[in-house]
């Protein structure tokens, strides 16, 4: 047995923190059973760093049949301060799934964050997410629709890409090499490109054994219509990656493979990507995204029963967020005279969802509010 909580213990509650249900008994003793509205925030003022939001879908799930209704911000909106949901009812039907709602959002949203950093620091060359080994098996298409969002152009988690209708990618391991053993590495690469389908991309990984120079000359060689070499060099032997990649390019160009590119991957971060951009034509991205620091929400209640309500060092009262015309987030009570496009729209309406869900329409959504924010 996997220690994985089910779907069921979700939906019925179940995967929530036991005080939760010590507030169910307490509610249920003294027949109480406010009429609430709560906030999900991180930070309650803009503080200049933008974050981007995903979870969105499982939580609405989580939600839909209670009598709620729901705001929030569409998945791939970039946010700074305020609430990004906000849930109005009887508090006692939803009390229990406030830690499922967090949990959907925080480490969806860390992930989304992450990927867009990635892609900013490479608008025009594919990203691919290559973080699954990181998180456990069952988080892991949860981590690539989040990455999707974000920006990346894809990645290689297969049980993922069936829950998303996706098609996953990669191509070799060390692994393979290795079972070939040292000096034959031709053998590989040739049993890769003659066993694998005409539809799988064939980039060769070049530095097993030998220098990356070498292999991917020979790489070059054995494989007639090799898309790619792969560099993946271990740190501790990499030195001046950025150099190494600029040799490989010089003499896979000087020996008349023009056309062959390079792929990067292992630790790459923003910053390193940058540093590689303009001499490798593609990069593999793992823990900068999945290891990512989950964005730290809080769900407040802030009015009862129409009377405002707020714990100290929180904002009481029914907000909305803004998009400003110069490109900010601004945060202000509910109908009160605001400049801006509002951001929280209604999600569900009456325990009924009343959005749709498209990962590609997110992602658009991301890349368009990176600009205007100020974001690459």
């Amino acid at each position: 047995m996997f220690d994985i909580v089910s779907e069921t213990a979700i939906r019925e509650g179940r995967a929530t923190d036991a005080y939760f249900l010590r507030t169910e008994e307490a509610l249920d003793h003294a027949d109480r059973n406010p009429h609430v509205v709560t906030e999900v925030t991180a930070d309650q003022f803009p503080t200049g760093e933008f974050e981007v939001l995903a979870g969105l879908k499982d939580a609405a799930h989580l939600l839909s049949g209670l009598p709620v209704d729901v705001h929030a911000l569409r998945e791939g909106t970039h946010f700074d301060g305020g609430p990004v949901m906000r849930i109005e009812g009887p508090y006692r039907p939803f009390a229990r799934y406030e830690t499922s709602i967090l949990g959907f959002l925080s480490y969806a949203s860390a992930v989304a964050t992450a990927a867009r950093e990635t892609k900013a620091a490479s608008p025009d060359k594919p990203i691919l997410s290559f973080g699954a080994r990181h998180i456990h098996p069952a988080s892991t298409a949860a981590l690539e629709r989040s990455a999707l969002i974000g920006g990346v152009d894809g990645f290689s988690h297969v049980a993922a890409g069936e829950t998303l209708g996706r098609e996953a990618g990669g191509t070799m391991p060390h692994a393979l090499v290795i079972c070939f053993g040292k000096g034959h590495q031709e053998e590989a690469w040739r049993a890769f490109d003659e066993g694998v389908g005409p539809d799988v991309p064939r980039v060769a990984l070049v530095d097993t054994y030998s220098d990356e120079v070498d292999e991917a000359l020979r790489a070059a060689e054995t494989i007639p219509d090799l898309e790619s070499v792969r560099l993946d060099t271990t740190s501790s032997r990499r030195g001046d990656f950025r150099a190494i990649a600029r040799e490989v390019r010089w003499e896979l160009d000087a020996n008349g493979h023009e056309d062959v590119g390079i792929f990067a991957s292992g630790g790459l971060t923003p910053e390193t990507i940058e540093h590689l951009y303009d001499v490798v034509d593609g990069f593999g991205v793992g823990s900068h995204v999945s290891n990512a620091d989950p964005v730290d929400f809080a769900l407040d209640i802030v009015e009862v029963d129409g009377e405002l309500a707020a714990k100290r060092g929180k904002l009481s009262g029914t907000k909305q967020v803004y998009r400003t015309p110069d490109g900010g987030h601004h945060v202000a009570l509910e109908g009160g005279e605001a400049e801006g496009e509002p951001l929280l729209e209604p999600l569900i309406e009456d325990g009924e969802i009343v959005r749709e869900f498209d990962i590609d329409a997110a992602a658009e959504r991301c890349r368009e509010d990176a600009a205007r924010v100020g974001g690459d």
